[in-house]
């Protein structure tokens, strides 16, 4: 994978690898990214994705009709 860094970036990046290559450090950072997203960091089984998306579905109106509603009136057509 080819990347192209901003020059901002790329002093950035100078600056850090004192502590070793380059690429040491852009695997650090990703490293430390997906620890702190924690959904990047493992993938949600299909127990876990459903539940999340009923979590997120929780409350959503459109107009005073809800998701669920929708869904039941378009299975009569």
């Amino acid at each position: 994978m080819t990347v192209t860094l901003t020059p901002h970036a790329e002093a950035l990046l100078h600056q850090l690898a004192h502590a070793g290559s380059p690429e040491q450090v852009v695997e650090r950072a990703l490293e430390r990214l997906a620890a702190e997203q924690p959904i990047l960091s493992k993938r949600m089984t299909t127990a876990e994705a459903v539940e999340r998306i009923r979590e997120l579905r929780r409350g959503i109106t459109l107009g005073g009709v809800s998701i669920r509603e929708l869904i039941n009136e378009g299975r009569k057509y």
